[in-house]
């Protein structure tokens, strides 16, 4: 089994389809079958079964997937050692980002990153941050880009630190908040649901019990903090939202939060990665440039707003 056979197994495991696996490999299907069928030969035993609804893996198929991941991910660690060693900034570099941060702020800096070492390749997967923590824990990326607070007992740099805000169309008492109507930002489910809500959501949880003895008035949920706000625009009611959603000349109200003591919420956003991957110099170099590029500050975040 090659490394071809090992990402047809993996792509089957992922989508449960020939014919996406066959267009991901860039192959015809029907040379995809011959492989399949070439490998039960091999090993012995059915690997896939058809059925009207499409294609599953076997368990014996499925056992096989698991051990062409596995191999998958030692002969890219192995890669990685061999370019570390020579200290040459080249090879792939895995990333897992949140989804805005994949949007807005990745790009520019992917560029930047590629014209000063042309030999990086770039695997990224942008997805919930929850998601992307369960990548780092699984040692599937070299390093994670996430919003908010995530337990992680390895290395950790803060690219950004934002204030969480409401946002109404104009200015509102906030005594009178209960009986205003709420756009509530609620956590996306992503794949599977949410175990405990966001740092986000608790945050603004904690903020309101401190202030008031009735529950807000929701009438209406939102997954996403661009249709927080765009929803406020047209006048449904008011949210909270990190401040970055909010660019200058909005023409909206907005007030920053902070607890009863004095502590401003805020809304961080963090780089993670395993202090061995340091070892690795294109990983080491891509670190110390996200530092050199958001620095104190946050700037490119800044510059993104178009503040």
């Amino acid at each position: 089994m090659d490394e071809k056979d090992a990402a047809m197994l993996r792509y089957l495991a992922e989508g449960q389809s020939l014919t996406r696996t066959a267009e991901r490999l860039y192959v015809t299907q029907p040379a995809l079958t011959y492989r399949l069928q070439q490998m039960e030969r091999e090993f012995g035993v059915p690997l896939i079964v058809k059925h009207a609804r499409g294609t599953h893996l076997t368990p014996e198929g499925e056992a096989l997937a698991a051990h062409a991941r596995r191999m998958s991910e030692e002969l890219a660690r192995v890669k990685d050692e061999l370019q570390g060693m020579r200290g040459r900034i080249k090879g792939t570099l895995r990333l897992g980002v949140s989804s805005y941060f994949g949007l807005y702020m990745l790009p520019p800096l992917l560029k930047k990153f590629r014209d000063l070492y042309p030999e990086v390749q770039f695997d990224v997967t942008c997805a919930l941050s929850s998601e992307v923590m369960e990548l780092l824990h699984g040692r599937e990326i070299h390093l994670g880009i996430v919003r908010g607070d995530y337990p992680w007992p390895e290395g950790r740099r803060l690219l950004h630190d934002e204030p969480i805000c409401l946002i109404a169309e104009q200015q509102l008492d906030l005594a009178g908040l209960p009986a205003l109507p709420l756009i509530q930002y609620s956590d996306p489910r992503g794949g599977a649901a949410r175990q405990t809500p966001s740092s986000f959501v608790q945050d603004i949880q904690a903020w309101w019990r401190e202030r008031y003895d009735e529950p807000p008035h929701v009438v209406m949920k939102v997954d996403a903090y661009e249709t927080c706000r765009e929803m406020v625009k047209h006048g449904l009611g008011y949210s909270f939202v990190p401040r970055v959603f909010v660019p200058r000349g909005s023409g909206l109200y907005t007030h920053e939060l902070a607890r009863l003591d004095g502590t401003p919420l805020r809304r961080s956003t963090w780089m993670l990665y395993r202090e061995p991957s340091l070892e690795l110099a294109t990983v080491s170099r891509f670190i110390a440039f996200m530092q050199e590029e958001h620095g104190e500050g946050g700037h490119a975040f800044e510059a993104a707003r178009g503040d």
